[in-house]
C-alpha cells in the first residue's frame, strides 16, 4: 500500500531526547517499510527513516534555537503539503490530533487518525462530534472512556523495534524513573517508594518550562535524599544501560495515562514494571509476569521486594510478542486495508 505518515513536528522522528508520539511514528514507519509497503514520512528534515522523507520543516520545533517560532504555522504548512499530495496515497495516517480535520473533510474516508494524548479535556468532545467522519485509533481501550461516541476504528497498542534496546539478564541494584518531571508523573511518589524499599533511585527525566516551578519547589528538595540521583534527560542511546541496569521501573502515575511508552521500553530490556493502577496500565502490565500493579506506596514497596520472582527473559519475550514494531504495523495494515475497501466501495457507489 501507499501510505503517508504525518507526525507532529515538536520532536524529530525519532526524537533525539524525550518524546513519545514521534518515537512511535518512527518505529511504525520503518516497520511498514520492512513489511513491503511504500511509505512517505512528512516530518522535519533531520528525521532518520527507511521511508521516503518529505521534509516540511528544517528541524523539529522543541530543540530549534530560534527565539521566535510558531508551531501552528509549521503544522499548517505540513498539512497543506500533505493535502497537495493526497492523491499519491491509499491512506493518510495522521498523528496530529484534530488539526487536520477542516482541511481534509472531503478526504476523511482515506485517512486514519491515531490519538496519542488524554481525551478528558474540555472542548474535545465538540470537535469529535463536529467531525464524526474521521476514523480514529485509540492507543488503549482506557483512553476512549471520555469519548465513547467517537468514530473508533480500533485500539492499537504501541510497539517498538526489537533491535533498539538490549536485553539485560541482570540488574545492578537500583530502581529507575524515566520520563518527564510533572505532578501527574509523580516522581515524588517514586522517591518515597525507593526510600521505603531502601534502594537507590535514578531519575532520568525531562523538565519542561511549564513544570520548572514544580521541579524546583517540590522535587529538587527531595533530591537531597542520598538514595536519589538525578540523571537528567536521556535519549535512546542511553536507555539500554539505564533501564537494563534497573531492578524495576517505577511508573507511579497519578493521571489516566493513554499508554505509557516507557513501560514497554523497560520490558524490552527485561526490566519489570511496578505501575500505579491508572489509565492503560492494566492493558500493558501483566501482574506476576512483566511486573506488578499497585494502588499504594506500601503495595509498591512490597512489589519491589518481590522483583526476584520475575524472569527477565520472560519479560523480554512478552515484549517481543505483544509490543514489537512489526506487531504494531501489522495491526495498522489490517485497518488500512479495511478502510481502503470501504473507500473503494464508497467511490463505486458514487460513480454509479
Amino acid at each position: 500500500m501507499r501510505i503517508a505518515q504525518v507526525p507532529p513536528l515538536y520532536e524529530a522522528v525519532p526524537p533525539r531526547l524525550y518524546g513519545g508520539t514521534e518515537r512511535v511514528v518512527a518505529h511504525l514507519t520503518d516497520a511498514l517499510m520492512q513489511l513491503g509497503h511504500q511509505v512517505t514520512l512528512f516530518a522535519s528534515a533531520e528525521a532518520q527513516t527507511l521511508a521516503a522523507l518529505a521534509p516540511v520543516r528544517d528541524q523539529a520545533i522543541r530543540l530549534d534555537p530560534a527565539p521566535l517560532k510558531s508551531d501552528l504555522a509549521a503544522h499548517l504548512h505540513q498539512l497543506a503539503e500533505v493535502r497537495r499530495r493526497a492523491d499519491e496515497f491509499d491512506v493518510i495516517h495522521f498523528h496530529t490530533d484534530m488539526i487536520q480535520f477542516p482541511m481534509f473533510e472531503g478526504l476523511a474516508q482515506k485517512t486514519l487518525t491515531t490519538l496519542h494524548g488524554r481525551l478528558d479535556l474540555k472542548d474535545l468532545a465538540g470537535v469529535y462530534r463536529r467531525w464524526p467522519q474521521f476514523p480514529l485509533v485509540s492507543i488503549s481501550d482506557d483512553q476512549r472512556r471520555p469519548l465513547p461516541f467517537a468514530n473508533w476504528a480500533a485500539t492499537v497498542h504501541h510497539g517498538m523495534s526489537t533491535e533498539l534496546y538490549r536485553f539485560s539478564p541482570r540488574a545492578r541494584g537500583y530502581l529507575a524513573f524515566l520520563g518527564r518531571i510533572s505532578p501527574e508523573k509523580r516522581p515524588d511518589r517514586a522517591i518515597d517508594i525507593a526510600t521505603a524499599a531502601g534502594l537507590p533511585l535514578r531519575i532520568a527525566a525531562k523538565v519542561d518550562n511549564a513544570d520548572r516551578a514544580y521541579f524546583e519547589d517540590v522535587i529538587e528538595p527531595l533530591m537531597a535524599n542520598p538514595l536519589v540521583e538525578f540523571v537528567g534527560e536521556i535519549g535512546d542511546g542511553a536507555k539500554s544501560a539505564f533501564l537494563g541496569g534497573a531492578e524495576a521501573l517505577l511508573f507511579p502515575i497519578d493521571w489516566p495515562e493513554p499508554f505509557g511508552l516507557v513501560m514497554i521500553e523497560a520490558m524490552a530490556c527485561g526490566t519489570p514494571v511496578i505501575a500505579w493502577d491508572n489509565g492503560s496500565v492494566r492493558e500493558v502490565v501483566e501482574p506476576g509476569l512483566t511486573g506488578f500493579i499497585v494502588r499504594s506506596e506500601a503495595e509498591a514497596a512490597e512489589a519491589v521486594a518481590r522483583i526476584g520472582e520475575l524472569d527477565r527473559g520472560a519479560i523480554r519475550a512478552r515484549f517481543e510478542a505483544r509490543f514489537s514494531a512489526i506487531a504494531m504495523a501489522r495491526r495498522y495494515v489490517q485497518i488500512y486495508e479495511r478502510l481502503a475497501v470501504a473507500a473503494n466501495g464508497a467511490a463505486l457507489t458514487e460513480a454509479a
